[in-house]
């Protein structure tokens, strides 16, 4: 147990099944205090499964995990006291003002009535919400709806704060709030989770990325590291259609990575002089080239090294839930 005290998350050969899906296979985390994590994968990769199981809303199939210290299994109750959860939908009463909203989870949560209104009028502060305070959630833009749906899970001043897919459907506007947010909280020594679709979100907010893939993590690291494993820089080619597998073939190395249905090939190479050499070996090959670029790997070449393609849309998450409903 003593090592588990000296990560905000720890998971061990993590399983999970749902019939004959196996979503998770041995997955293994180790999260820092004060730290952003991000979990980028596909729809269906295991990310939302991983989630539900470090917030004690399912249990695993095998291995073990812990949150803040405590295992998930032999004290969920310690650990709900412990986390905040937002997902990817907004759970809040829209008959409700935004400050009732946030008084009625805090005395969901034990807190007497005067501490309860305290706590709903510093979160609308420090989230930009309180000129709104009295109206009704249902009149709130949806940015503003994602706001007041992270301080529902800050009510309770989580040590751990999992947020899934948490800018899902917002306006690059309203997701750059959020990013600012999230980066405020850290500030203030929260630990956060965060799964996300969105390659450049990771790039901003994370210190380690972690990549599922089809229940398996196939690739763990900072940014920098991550894009370390693709090379110096990346050429990206795009060819005829009817000529994709023989360009796939006559580029074959390490590391290539080939989208066929947009007929497309990224090349790692060490620098702009590897450029030449590429576009006369295709030339050779008498491919015809309709598109050239070279730039410096991004996490989009990552992804698409390990997983093959891009990411996808966002995947549903059928729990719609706040800490509250973890309590």
């Amino acid at each position: 147990m003593s090592s588990t005290m000296n990560f905000a998350i720890r998971t061990e050969s993590v399983e999970q099944r749902f019939g004959a899906v196996h979503a998770l296979r041995g997955v293994d985390v180790a999260i820092e205090p004060g730290s952003v994590y991000a979990l980028l994968g596909h729809n269906g990769a295991g990310k939302t499964t991983l989630v539900n199981i470090l917030t004690t809303l399912a249990p695993p199939a095998g291995g073990r995990a812990w949150v803040a210290g405590f295992d998930v299994m032999r004290d969920p109750k310690q650990v709900r006291s412990r986390i905040g959860l937002t997902g990817q939908f907004a759970a809040i009463d829209e008959d409700l003002t935004g400050r009732e909203n946030l008084v009625l989870i805090a005395r969901l949560l034990g807190q007497p009535a005067p501490a309860a209104r305290s706590r709903a009028d510093e979160l609308l502060s420090r989230f930009s919400l309180a000129d709104a305070a009295d109206r009704r959630a249902g009149t709130y833009s949806g940015g503003m709806r994602r706001r007041l749906d992270l301080g529902a899970s800050l009510v309770g001043r989580p040590e751990v704060l999992f947020l899934d897919e948490p800018t899902t459907g917002l306006d690059p506007s309203s997701r750059l709030e959020l990013w600012e947010v999230i980066a405020d909280l850290v500030d203030l020594g929260a630990t956060v989770l965060l799964t996300t679709q969105y390659l450049e979100e990771a790039d901003r907010l994370a210190d380690r990325i972690g990549v599922l893939d089809a229940g398996t993590m196939i690739a763990e690291g900072t940014p920098a590291e991550l894009k370390a494993k693709v090379g110096g820089h990346v050429v990206e080619v795009m060819v005829g259609a009817g000529e994709y597998e023989l360009a796939r073939t006559t580029l074959d190395r390490d590391g290539l990575a080939a989208d066929p249905s947009s007929h497309l090939l990224k090349v790692p190479v060490r620098g702009a002089g590897e450029v030449a050499p590429i576009v006369r070996a295709l030339d050779d090959a008498r491919v015809s080239i309709t598109g050239l670029a070279l730039h410096a790997p991004t996490l989009d070449d990552v992804f698409f090294a390990l997983t093959g393609t891009t990411p996808r849309e966002p995947e549903t998450n059928a729990h719609r839930t706040t800490d509250t409903e973890a309590a």
